[in-house]
């Protein structure tokens, strides 16, 4: 029965994974910030969420009505495009330019490889269908559109029984006009096709990735705003009225509209609140220099804190796979402690990135999983205690395990114990390559980072993966396993809007001014359907700017739109010295280009002040359990997290918490940092 309400002021953070479902609840009155941790529902993740959220009450003490917002983080649209459950799609283009998503872009990421490995297109080439239009790059019509072909592609898609589809006319960011009109017929002509537009999705410059967003999108449509639809149908049943906001990828939040519009902007929701929790500890470790390494139940997420700042970029990429949206500079890869272990037609053993999810799960979760993942290893390695596991709300079943270790070890001629050492030793390379590259790509050592190590799954892997990348401190912050979500109480709304407008900035204001008066009515409307007061917004702009000649830009801030001679000198002068920053170098005497006009619009909401110190419960004594250690099985120090002080405690050491574990190998020792955090550092 559902507890009335007390009329307390509830803000709720929640980040929905591929295996957990994680929730920081914030109490305005106490400043009391709790965590809780249930397991996600993969098949209907409102289900898990709404669970989560009842829990959560009872165990707190406060009712669903109490609950004013809820920041939603989701990791449903990287898993689906992680693991290619996506539906079957097809893209619409310029006649002549069918090729464009297989021909991609020809830059190889590894020099050394005999062979490229793009990934692979996410639409086949047989349902890569062109229009009889085309656009002038200055946005003049060189060949109306013959709305004919419109009508045959569309019956060629229906009996194809493709469920989304990718508009990418050639030039729409400069006249959209064509793509309004073809999304205008397929609306009458598929009704129940889901139908994204690159004027819409990313109205810029560079076809291929324009195409692969809006293709991403298009894919995603049906996935998110099935559940968006499932979630509010829910939330009504239990008489939830609270207003509830999607996390995107650049940190922000949006309503759920948008969200359902434009679920590529979601691609990295729940890491991205990693990010910015990573950016609040930077400041209050005195750390400036971080690596963040968030690794959940499905995906592994790399970002970096240097200087103190997460820098945000104009494009990423998921799974190879380019994302032309601003976001939290980040590399996701398949590997987290559901990711399956297989072995390859070489006979070599692999990891992921398909992943047992929720459910059926791991092996030792005794609900069917029969295959080995990284979470099966670790409990048959002793890392993780099956009685205690989530706070002894589930009993991990060590036998089931074992048999799914088999399964491996058979085809290697190996051993249980030494196949599910070799998943962890696999794991660990793969992700110590992750923040490998994430550093050495921006010309940075990892000698000078430190480790900050979150996610339900992160802990039990963390010193080793420092100890391969030369890193000499790891942090594990409290409420660890919840941290993107702890990230999460503290974003705002933010919607992202751009103009392409590529001209000399000397000769640009009246364009550009047009633009801005343009993207300023597109943010009003946003944040009028998010509800939110004129009080409380803001207008933060930037500009993409380039040397004449160069091919690609640098984004340039701008304290205002201000594009008299005065302010276009102002940006210049701001792009002279990025330019000088990220290159050493500026050149002057060269006319810069203005590519891309850019608009933050942000609703600003209220926030948790700081936190309210919780008290310490009394430290459980120390057991021992043993772990197996290059071969041999060896007495570990099994200790909650209370019980680790100020006086390192060396490793062989399992740390174990409600929602996760911390595993200390020999030759590291821990201890208590006075904000809470624990520092593990290699010892003598």
């Amino acid at each position: 029965m559902q507890q009335p309400s007390t009329g307390r002021d509830i803000r709720v953070a929640v980040d929905i994974g591929g295996t957990f479902t994680d929730l920081e609840i914030f109490d305005s009155a106490t400043r009391a910030v709790y965590q809780h941790k249930a397991p996600s529902t993969p098949a209907d993740p409102s289900i898990g969420l709404l669970n989560g959220l009842r829990q959560a009450a009872a165990r707190f003490d406060f009712a669903l009505e109490d609950i004013r917002q809820v920041l939603h983080g989701t990791t449903i649209a990287t898993n689906a495009v992680l693991e290619r459950k996506l539906p079957p799609g097809a893209v619409l283009t310029t006649e002549g330019f069918e090729d464009l998503l297989q021909i991609g872009r020809h830059g190889r990421r590894d020099v050394y490889a005999l062979t490229a490995n793009p990934p692979p297109p996410l639409v086949p080439r047989n349902l890569c269908l062109g229009l009889r239009e085309r656009m002038r790059a200055d946005g003049g019509v060189a060949t109306p559109l013959d709305e004919a072909s419109v009508h045959e592609a569309a019956e060629t898609l229906r009996a194809a029984g493709v469920r989304a589809i990718a508009v990418c006319l050639l030039h729409a960011y400069a006249n959209p006009a064509h793509e309004k009109r073809v999304g205008e017929l397929l609306a009458e002509l598929l009704p129940d096709v889901a139908v994204s537009l690159s004027c819409e999705i990313s109205p810029e410059l560079r076809e291929y990735e324009r195409l692969s967003t809006t293709l991403l999108n298009a894919l995603l449509v049906p996935i998110v705003a099935g559940y968006m639809g499932k979630l509010e149908q829910r939330l009504a049943e239990a008489r939830f009225g609270a207003r509830v906001y999607l996390v995107q990828s650049n940190g922000g939040v949006s309503g759920t509209a948008k969200a359902g519009r434009e679920p590529a902007r979601l691609l990295l929701s729940g890491p991205s609140g990693g990010a910015a929790a990573a950016r609040r500890l930077a400041a209050s470790l005195g750390e400036p220099n971080l690596v963040a390494m968030d690794m959940g139940g499905t995906s592994f997420d790399v970002s970096v804190v240097h200087q103190g700042q997460v820098a945000m970029v104009t494009e990423g990429e998921i799974d190879g796979l380019p994302v032309r949206l601003p976001m939290v500079e980040m590399r996701t890869i398949g590997a987290g402690g559901g990711s399956i272990a297989w072995v390859d037609e070489g006979g070599r053993l692999r990891i992921g990135p398909q992943s047992a999810g929720a459910d059926p799960g791991p092996a030792c979760y005794g609900r069917g999983g029969e295959t080995l993942t990284v979470t099966d290893a670790n409990l048959l390695l002793g890392r993780l205690d099956g009685a205690g596991f989530l706070g002894g709300a589930m009993r991990l079943d060590q036998a089931a395990a074992e048999a799914a270790a088999q399964g491996i070890a058979a085809p290697l001629g190996l051993g249980t114990e030494a196949a599910a050492a070799g998943v962890i030793t696999i794991t660990n390379a793969s992700l110590a390559g992750a923040i490998r590259l994430s550093l050495f790509e921006k010309g940075l050592d990892p000698e000078d980072f430190a480790l900050l190590s979150f996610g339900g799954a992160g802990g039990v892997h963390a010193c080793e993966v420092a100890e391969e990348l030369g890193i000499r401190r790891v942090i594990f912050p409290p409420h660890a396993s919840t941290l993107s979500a702890w990230g999460i109480l503290w974003s705002d709304i933010a919607h992202d809007l751009a103009a392409t407008q590529i001209a000399l900035l000397a000769e640009a204001g009246p364009a550009l001014a047009e633009a801005a008066a343009r993207l300023r009515r597109e943010a009003a409307s946003l944040l009028a359907e998010d509800g939110v007061p004129e009080a409380q917004r803001a207008l933060e702009w930037s500009a993409d700017c380039r040397y004449a000649g160069q091919a690609f830009e640098l984004s340039v801030a701008m304290a205002e739109a201000a594009f008299s001679p005065e302010g276009l000198a102002a940006i210049a002068e701001g792009f002279h010295r990025v330019h000088r920053q990220r290159f050493a170098h500026d050149d002057r005497g060269v006319p810069v280009e203005i590519v891309t006009l850019r608009l933050t619009a942000r609703g600003l909401l209220a926030k948790p002040g700081t936190e309210a110190s919780t008290a310490r419960a009394e430290p459980v004594p120390p057991t021992s359990r043993p772990v197996l250690v290059d071969g041999a099985w060896q007495a570990a120090t099994i200790c909650t997290r209370n019980a680790v002080t100020a006086t390192p405690l060396a490793g062989p050491a399992v740390i174990e918490e409600a929602y996760t574990s911390t595993y200390i190998p020999p030759g590291w020792r821990v201890s208590a940092h006075p904000g809470g955090a624990l520092i593990a550092e290699p010892g003598a």
